[in-house]
């Protein structure tokens, strides 16, 4: 699948993984350690981005935690009308972009955001957009955090494969997230594995 097929996959999604199943699950055991890295590095107004948003279920529960300053990008336009459905405080409050993060984040000026996160999007960029990770580090003013599938899932990455395939329909790139951002230079300072997914907190030095 090349890069441009990967990014219709997900502005066209519907049914399983699309913003609506996202909004019908509501936050999670990520959302509630996103909450806990928020709570202990990151005052109430600062800029927050979340790349890859869908439908807002994390930037909602960050919302309930008392951070406001609240921004997001997702691929799939439906996302922000599910949004305005599920977490409408969210969407009259947030600020939200409908698009490929590799067209997006280079409109942003350099340290717009004190804190980025994304949870399982990353891990969706092919590998000829790897240069997309440099922007994200661009726009981050301070705090970077990850939580993607390395390969801790038990379907997921075993063996020697860089890529596995979800329900053989998209991509699922299996990247060491202390490995890609420390030759960039950012310092990690907490890393957390979950059953799914693996939670990476950087700075940037």
């Amino acid at each position: 699948m090349d890069p441009s097929d990967n990014h219709q996959n997900w502005a066209d999604r519907s049914g399983e993984f699309s913003p609506e199943y996202y909004a019908r699950l509501g936050p999670n055991e990520v959302s509630e350690t996103l909450a806990e890295v928020f709570a202990h590095y990151v005052e109430e107004d600062a800029a927050v981005l979340e790349l890859g948003c869908s439908s807002g279920r994390h930037l909602a529960h960050l919302r309930s935690q008392g951070y406001e300053n609240l921004t997001g990008i997702d691929l799939n336009d439906e996302s922000f009308d599910v949004m305005a459905d599920h977490y409408p405080e969210l969407a009259e409050t947030g600020t939200f972009y409908t698009g490929a993060i590799e067209d997006i984040l280079p409109d942003f000026d350099d340290d717009a955001f004190d804190v980025v996160y994304s949870v399982e999007t990353l891990q969706h960029v092919h590998p000829d957009n790897e240069w997309v990770f440099e922007e994200v580090i661009r726009v981050t003013e301070d705090l970077l955090i990850t939580a993607e599938n390395e390969g801790n899932s038990p379907n997921r990455g075993r063996g020697d494969t860089d890529v596995s395939y979800v329900n053989d329909d998209f991509p699922l790139y299996h990247r060491n997230w202390k490995d890609v951002f420390s030759e960039y230079g950012l310092a990690q300072l907490l890393k957390e594995p979950g059953k799914r997914d693996t939670v990476r907190v950087f700075r940037l030095l």
